[in-house]
């Protein structure tokens, strides 16, 4: 991998100068044939590819109305500009939202207005040529997917589904990338995004119970294919082994006990992240959705809860009931699906939680909206309670709490710079780069506030976190989960009063 700068933020970021083909260099690497045609795609690219694409194109066209509308509507007014992470970290001009979407747009141009068939050079139409297939598969994975220049689009456009629509074609004629299409095909054969088997999952939780005994005095289960549960519990496969997602898991399962519920994780479904929805295939997020479906059904569960995990919830809460639906074999009392986050918070509003703030006092922290449940989907029963529980989660565990600028927050969030699909080495320089904006807005409260820790409800972002925050003179271990500051804080029935230890 090739040495590359680390932007530097120590003075605000600002928009910078244009470097044209500054990350030109940057591609993940491609599927290899394995990978492809586990999934039905085209083993490599194959020798009809130009017009292959262009069919598959039109076929997505016909069914998206509104990838029909982002081709046509865009007028270059610049507002999408600087609103992109990997611009604003790379200052490579094809990372602005509206040179990215002109990439497909170019050849949507040539080859579906009448314009572009019989005068293309006066409305910027370009063919489909081997040149700009290597520039799709560049750039389209040079967005998160983030979905942040489209809060800033006076029409709209979201550049999310033109990514998506440009990788489901790459796919299509053979150009995939391995990341995606690995990981897709191990849930497809596992359950899970790390290829995790059954009797190692089974182990790592009986780990689990060990530890969270020995922490607190109190036997605290996570089942695994428990049947008759009220629960299954769906959550990143993160969850089950690295820092800082287990020691979310643990949050849930003190949680789950001290409510009094019986839950379960499923090994046919212990994956809740759809990668899928990175590479824009329907027919592939429907069969990791069904597979979710199926062992609700089989353990006969009540509810379905998700644990922290963006996209996942993203997918779970806009598209769930259209995948895998109607549930209508669930509990009605409760929706479909529920985030963990909701749950934990409706307990602590009624009073049934009883959390000692003092236990995260070394900790001041800061909260990380991520992307996807940020633009993406909504909590609770009220309008914004996305952004307003996993905040009053943490005020209710913490006392030391302050939030980053109004405009890196919420709905105007900074990407962590690892999502869409690219949380992968060989892209380190492209994640880097795009975790500047926010590293920016972390150092400011870091700087003002005294903040030492960034929580998070994302397994990517943490991921992400993990990995670049010491890029940037922060240690890895300062990004938590927002049910670890959970775990720390909650008071179990029985616990042994003095062996509630914080986990950092």
């Amino acid at each position: 991998m090739a040495d590359f700068d680390t932007p530097d933020i120590s003075v605000p970021i600002e928009i910078p100068t244009l470097d044209r083909g500054a990350m030109h260099h940057s591609s993940p690497f491609p599927a290899a044939p394995d990978h492809q045609e586990a999934l039905g795609f085209p083993g490599e690219l194959v020798d009809d590819w130009q017009s292959k694409a262009i069919n598959k194109l039109g076929e997505l066209l016909g069914k998206s109305r509104a990838l029909q509308v982002y081709m046509d509507s865009c007028v270059k007014c610049g507002a999408c500009t600087d609103k992109c992470h990997y611009f604003l970290g790379s200052s490579d001009p094809k990372n602005m939202p509206v040179a990215r979407q002109d990439l497909l747009r170019k050849v949507y141009r040539r080859y579906f207005t009448f314009a572009g068939k019989h005068f293309p050079w006066l409305v910027g139409a370009e063919d489909l040529t081997r040149e700009v297939l290597d520039d799709w598969y560049t750039y389209f994975h040079q967005c998160s997917q983030c979905r942040r220049c489209s809060v800033y689009c006076p029409y709209g456009i979201d550049t999310a589904e033109v990514s998506m629509a440009a990788r489901e074609i790459m796919d299509h004629i053979g150009k995939g990338q391995k990341y995606c299409n690995e990981i897709i095909g191990k849930v497809h054969k596992i359950g899970n995004n790390l290829g995790l088997p059954e009797a190692a999952l089974i182990d790592t939780l009986e780990g689990l119970e060990e530890d969270i005994e020995e922490e607190t005095g109190v036997k605290v289960r996570l089942p695994v294919n428990e049947k008759g549960a009220d629960i299954l519990l769906v959550t990143p496969s993160a969850d089950f082994f690295a820092e800082p997602h287990v020691d979310g898991l643990i949050g849930y399962a003190k949680v789950f006990h001290q409510a009094g519920v019986s839950w379960t994780v499923s090994s046919y479904a212990s994956e809740a992240a759809n990668f899928a929805m990175f590479i824009g295939s329907y027919e592939q997020m429907q069969k990791i959705a069904e597979r979710i479906r199926k062992a609700a059904e089989d353990l006969g569960v009540k509810r379905i809860i998700f644990g922290e995990c963006g996209h996942a919830w993203r997918v779970a809460y806009n598209f769930m009931n259209t995948l895998a639906g109607p549930f209508d074999f669930l509990d009605s009392n409760y929706p479909v699906p529920q985030h963990i986050c909701e749950f934990t918070n409706d307990l602590i509003e009624k009073g049934e939680l009883t959390l000692d703030k003092s236990k995260n006092d070394h900790m001041t922290l800061t909260f990380h909206d991520s992307c996807n449940v940020s633009r993406g989907s909504r909590m609770g029963d009220k309008p914004g309670g996305q952004f307003t529980i996993p905040r009053a989660i943490i005020k209710a565990c913490c006392n030391n709490f302050h939030d980053m600028a109004a405009d890196a927050i919420n709905e105007n969030t900074f990407c962590c710079g690892g999502g869409g699909g690219l949380l992968t080495d060989d892209l380190l320089e492209l994640r880097t780069k795009g975790a500047a904006p926010r590293m920016q807005a972390l150092k400011e409260v870091v700087d003002e506030h005294g903040v030492t820790h960034m929580a998070a409800i994302c397994a990517i972002c943490k991921s992400q976190f993990s990995k670049v925050m010491p890029k940037y003179g922060f240690d890895m271990d300062n990004v938590v989960s927002v049910h670890q500051l959970v775990s720390n804080a909650i008071v179990l029935d029985g616990q042994t009063a003095n062996e509630n230890a914080a986990v950092e």
